[in-house]
Protein backbone atom coordinates (compact mmCIF):
# COMPACT_ATOMS: atom_id res chain seq x y z
CA UNK A 1 0.00 0.00 0.00
CA UNK A 2 1.38 3.76 -1.00
CA UNK A 3 1.98 6.11 1.66
CA UNK A 4 -0.44 8.33 0.20
CA UNK A 5 -3.29 6.09 0.85
CA UNK A 6 -1.64 5.18 4.51
CA UNK A 7 -1.49 9.05 5.42
CA UNK A 8 -5.40 9.28 4.40
CA UNK A 9 -4.87 11.91 1.14
CA UNK A 10 -6.63 9.45 -0.97
CA UNK A 11 -8.14 11.13 -4.15
CA UNK A 12 -11.47 11.84 -3.63
CA UNK A 13 -14.23 11.54 -6.48
CA UNK A 14 -16.74 14.05 -5.81
CA UNK A 15 -18.74 13.77 -8.92
CA UNK A 16 -20.63 10.51 -10.63
CA UNK A 17 -19.19 11.29 -14.01
CA UNK A 18 -15.65 11.15 -12.41
CA UNK A 19 -16.28 7.34 -11.28
CA UNK A 20 -17.34 6.60 -14.78
CA UNK A 21 -14.32 8.05 -16.22
CA UNK A 22 -12.07 6.61 -14.16
CA UNK A 23 -13.69 3.09 -14.76
CA UNK A 24 -13.87 3.28 -18.53
CA UNK A 25 -10.12 3.83 -18.60
CA UNK A 26 -9.01 1.54 -16.20
CA UNK A 27 -9.88 -2.13 -15.53
CA UNK A 28 -9.57 -4.06 -12.69
CA UNK A 29 -11.38 -1.86 -10.08
CA UNK A 30 -13.53 -2.65 -7.18
CA UNK A 31 -15.36 -1.11 -4.68
CA UNK A 32 -15.08 -0.96 -0.88
CA UNK A 33 -16.93 0.05 1.93
CA UNK A 34 -15.46 0.39 5.55
CA UNK A 35 -13.07 2.45 7.42
CA UNK A 36 -10.31 2.78 4.67
CA UNK A 37 -7.27 1.40 3.40
CA UNK A 38 -5.29 2.29 6.69
CA UNK A 39 -7.19 0.28 8.50
CA UNK A 40 -8.01 -2.46 6.59
CA UNK A 41 -4.14 -2.89 5.92
CA UNK A 42 -3.57 -4.88 9.19
CA UNK A 43 -6.99 -6.78 8.81
CA UNK A 44 -8.75 -9.31 6.62
CA UNK A 45 -12.71 -9.96 5.59
CA UNK A 46 -14.15 -12.36 7.66
CA UNK A 47 -17.70 -14.41 7.25
CA UNK A 48 -19.83 -13.88 10.03
CA UNK A 49 -22.22 -16.82 9.69
CA UNK A 50 -19.50 -19.23 9.70
CA UNK A 51 -16.75 -17.14 12.12
CA UNK A 52 -14.02 -18.14 9.37
CA UNK A 53 -11.54 -15.10 8.76
CA UNK A 54 -11.49 -14.95 4.47
CA UNK A 55 -8.24 -14.76 2.46
CA UNK A 56 -8.77 -11.19 1.39
CA UNK A 57 -11.08 -8.16 1.57
CA UNK A 58 -14.10 -8.16 0.29
CA UNK A 59 -15.15 -6.12 -2.31
CA UNK A 60 -17.68 -5.44 -5.42
CA UNK A 61 -16.90 -5.22 -8.97
CA UNK A 62 -16.78 -2.04 -10.57
CA UNK A 63 -16.09 -3.36 -14.33
CA UNK A 64 -19.21 -4.69 -16.04
CA UNK A 65 -19.90 -8.01 -16.90
CA UNK A 66 -19.56 -8.53 -21.04
CA UNK A 67 -23.55 -9.46 -21.25
CA UNK A 68 -24.01 -6.28 -20.04
CA UNK A 69 -25.82 -4.11 -22.57
CA UNK A 70 -27.54 -1.04 -20.74
CA UNK A 71 -24.97 1.88 -20.03
CA UNK A 72 -21.86 1.78 -17.62
CA UNK A 73 -23.95 4.07 -15.17
CA UNK A 74 -26.70 2.27 -14.83
CA UNK A 75 -23.67 -0.73 -13.58
CA UNK A 76 -22.13 1.07 -11.74
CA UNK A 77 -25.08 2.77 -9.69
CA UNK A 78 -26.06 -0.61 -8.79
CA UNK A 79 -22.55 -1.57 -7.77
CA UNK A 80 -22.60 1.59 -6.05
CA UNK A 81 -25.46 0.88 -3.82
CA UNK A 82 -25.34 -3.02 -3.52
CA UNK A 83 -23.94 -2.50 0.15
CA UNK A 84 -24.31 1.12 1.09
CA UNK A 85 -25.91 0.21 3.34
CA UNK A 86 -22.86 -0.96 5.70
CA UNK A 87 -21.14 2.89 4.62
CA UNK A 88 -24.40 4.06 6.40
CA UNK A 89 -24.58 1.87 9.47
CA UNK A 90 -21.32 2.85 10.95
CA UNK A 91 -20.29 6.07 11.57
CA UNK A 92 -16.71 6.69 9.65
CA UNK A 93 -17.34 3.84 7.20
CA UNK A 94 -16.87 4.74 3.71
CA UNK A 95 -16.77 3.96 -0.28
CA UNK A 96 -12.71 3.77 -1.66
CA UNK A 97 -11.91 2.16 -4.96
CA UNK A 98 -9.02 -0.22 -5.26
CA UNK A 99 -7.36 -2.68 -7.29
CA UNK A 100 -5.72 -6.27 -5.80
CA UNK A 101 -5.10 -9.99 -6.75
CA UNK A 102 -8.18 -11.73 -6.58
CA UNK A 103 -7.66 -14.73 -4.05
CA UNK A 104 -10.80 -16.47 -3.50
CA UNK A 105 -14.38 -15.64 -3.55
CA UNK A 106 -16.60 -14.98 -0.14
CA UNK A 107 -19.95 -16.94 0.84
CA UNK A 108 -22.07 -14.26 -1.43
CA UNK A 109 -19.67 -14.87 -4.38
CA UNK A 110 -17.85 -11.80 -4.13
CA UNK A 111 -14.48 -11.16 -4.99
CA UNK A 112 -11.78 -11.41 -1.88
CA UNK A 113 -8.71 -9.20 -2.77
CA UNK A 114 -4.96 -9.12 -1.70
CA UNK A 115 -2.28 -6.88 -2.21
CA UNK A 116 -4.85 -4.15 -2.03
CA UNK A 117 -3.74 -0.67 -3.43
CA UNK A 118 -5.82 1.91 -3.08
CA UNK A 119 -6.92 4.43 -6.12
CA UNK A 120 -9.40 6.87 -4.85
CA UNK A 121 -12.33 7.47 -2.03
CA UNK A 122 -16.04 8.06 -3.13
CA UNK A 123 -17.36 11.08 -1.94
CA UNK A 124 -20.73 10.79 0.05
CA UNK A 125 -22.35 12.91 -2.92
CA UNK A 126 -21.66 9.98 -5.28
CA UNK A 127 -23.09 7.38 -2.95
CA UNK A 128 -26.41 9.55 -3.16
CA UNK A 129 -26.41 9.90 -6.37
CA UNK A 130 -25.93 6.16 -7.58
CA UNK A 131 -29.52 5.80 -5.09
CA UNK A 132 -31.18 8.00 -7.29
CA UNK A 133 -30.11 6.40 -10.53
Amino acid sequence: MDATARSGELHRITDFSALVDLVRARDGLYLRYSHGPEADAHTQSRDYESGLDLPGLSCTVLDPEPWWTRPLEDWLARQVRKYADLGEAEEDRYAWILTGRVTARGPDHEPLLADVEPVARLDDAVVCRARDL
